[in-house]
């Protein structure tokens, strides 16, 4: 009998959807992975602060829901200044070639790792815990892909995958 209840209260958790969240709601889920969170009020909007592999993160706010302080979808993103002032050639290129949820925008001297979340329709909130899960694991490969990026080897590969203009008479 315990294991029907056990069942039916995991399906109960999954029957709860999410349209819109809260700042409150996305620390939770933030918290739920091991970062620490900051939440503070800037120019009358919320400001989520975190980090990730020593680095810090935000989310930004994007469509509001029909209830103040609510939103339909949101950007975690880790802005980081370039050293020097310029990438190496590929390597952002090199980095959307090989990976899928998190892309890279590049704004002057300054680079930002972005990964947008939608939730209108309804998510569950293992959905949000996962998502931020996914975030903190694409922070990580993406230092990664800094550390060991070899524009070199990128070059290549990048040509390789050009298309070829054909030749007219």
């Amino acid at each position: 009998m315990s294991k029907t209840q056990d069942t039916s209260a995991t399906a109960s958790d999954t029957n709860v959807l999410i349209h819109s969240v809260t700042p409150e709601q996305i620390g939770e889920a933030i918290k739920a992975v091991g970062c620490a969170v900051t939440i503070l009020e800037q120019n009358g909007l919320p400001m989520v602060h975190s980090a990730s592999h020593g680095v810090g993160f935000q989310v930004l706010w994007g469509n509001p829901a029909g209830e103040p302080g609510k939103y339909i979808d949101f950007t975690l993103s880790t802005p980081l200044r370039v050293q020097e002032g310029s990438l190496p050639e590929g390597l952002i290129a090199e980095w959307h070639r090989s990976k899928r949820f998190a892309r890279v925008v590049q704004h002057g001297e300054m680079i930002s790792l972005e990964m947008d979340v939608i939730v209108v329709g309804g998510v569950s909130p293992t959905y949000l815990n996962m998502v931020v899960q996914l975030w903190t694991q694409m922070m990580g490969q993406f230092f990664l892909h800094l550390r060991n990026f070899d524009s070199a080897k990128a070059a290549p590969a990048a040509a390789a995958t050009e298309p070829q203009a054909e030749a007219t008479a």
